[in-house]
C-alpha cells in the first residue's frame, strides 16, 4: 500500500506532521500524527475520499483571541488506497491499515 500523495504532500509542508509507514507479517500500517490539536481529528469518508479536519491552537498571546488568534481549523482530503481494510483516527493519529 503506497502513502495516499495528497497526505505526502501535507506532510512535506507542515513540520507539525508526520507519516510513518510500518510494514507487519500480516498488515501494513500507515500512520499520520498530526501533532498538536485541540481535539481529536474528525474523519468523514464518502465515495473512496477521506476528509480529516483538525482543529488547532490559534496565537495563545495576550489580548483575547481575535481572527488571528482564535483556533485554526485544517481540512485534509485525499483517496483512500484501494487496498485499505480500516481508516481511523485515535488519539490524533489518521491510520490507514491493508492486510498482506
Amino acid at each position: 500500500m503506497e502513502t495516499p500523495p495528497e497526505l505526502e504532500a501535507v506532510a512535506g509542508d507542515n513540520d507539525d506532521i508526520r507519516i510513518t509507514d510500518r510494514e507487519y507479517d500480516d498488515e501494513h500500517v500507515i500512520a499520520v500524527d498530526f501533532g498538536p490539536a485541540v481535539g481529536e481529528p474528525s474523519l468523514d469518508i464518502a465515495d473512496g475520499m477521506a476528509i480529516v479536519v483538525v482543529e488547532r491552537a490559534g496565537d495563545q498571546a495576550e489580548p483575547p483571541p481575535t481572527a488571528s488568534t482564535a483556533d485554526v481549523s485544517e481540512q485534509f482530503e485525499f483517496a483512500i488506497p484501494a487496498d485499505a481494510t480500516a481508516v481511523v483516527v485515535n488519539n490524533s493519529v489518521l491510520t490507514i491499515t491493508a492486510a498482506k
